[in-house]
Protein backbone atom coordinates (compact mmCIF):
# COMPACT_ATOMS: atom_id res chain seq x y z
CA UNK A 1 0.00 0.00 0.00
CA UNK A 2 2.82 2.47 0.69
CA UNK A 3 3.49 2.43 -3.61
CA UNK A 4 0.07 3.81 -4.17
CA UNK A 5 0.68 6.73 -2.09
CA UNK A 6 4.29 6.99 -3.26
CA UNK A 7 2.39 6.90 -6.74
CA UNK A 8 0.04 10.04 -5.39
CA UNK A 9 2.65 12.30 -4.73
CA UNK A 10 4.23 11.59 -7.82
CA UNK A 11 1.27 12.33 -9.29
CA UNK A 12 0.76 15.36 -7.74
CA UNK A 13 4.44 16.75 -8.34
CA UNK A 14 4.07 16.04 -11.75
CA UNK A 15 0.25 17.76 -11.78
CA UNK A 16 1.81 21.14 -10.48
CA UNK A 17 5.17 21.07 -12.69
CA UNK A 18 2.59 20.54 -15.68
CA UNK A 19 0.18 23.66 -13.88
CA UNK A 20 3.50 25.98 -13.74
CA UNK A 21 4.03 25.12 -17.52
CA UNK A 22 1.39 26.19 -18.95
CA UNK A 23 -0.23 22.07 -19.49
CA UNK A 24 -3.57 22.42 -17.92
CA UNK A 25 -4.57 19.40 -19.64
CA UNK A 26 -1.87 16.96 -18.22
CA UNK A 27 -2.21 18.69 -14.71
CA UNK A 28 -5.82 17.98 -14.81
CA UNK A 29 -5.62 14.15 -15.84
CA UNK A 30 -2.16 13.80 -12.97
CA UNK A 31 -4.44 15.37 -10.77
CA UNK A 32 -7.42 12.55 -11.31
CA UNK A 33 -5.11 9.83 -11.10
CA UNK A 34 -3.48 11.08 -7.90
CA UNK A 35 -6.95 11.37 -6.16
CA UNK A 36 -7.79 7.91 -7.33
CA UNK A 37 -5.11 6.49 -5.96
CA UNK A 38 -5.56 8.25 -2.92
CA UNK A 39 -9.20 6.74 -2.80
CA UNK A 40 -7.83 3.22 -3.52
CA UNK A 41 -5.23 3.57 -0.70
CA UNK A 42 -7.69 5.00 1.75
CA UNK A 43 -10.39 1.97 0.95
CA UNK A 44 -7.35 -0.74 1.21
CA UNK A 45 -6.40 0.72 4.60
CA UNK A 46 -10.09 0.60 5.87
CA UNK A 47 -10.60 -2.79 4.87
CA UNK A 48 -6.92 -3.91 6.17
CA UNK A 49 -7.70 -2.66 9.51
CA UNK A 50 -11.37 -4.30 9.48
CA UNK A 51 -10.21 -7.60 8.47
Amino acid sequence: MAGLIGLAITFLILAFIAYVLGARGIAGFSMEVARWLVIIFVILAIVTFIL
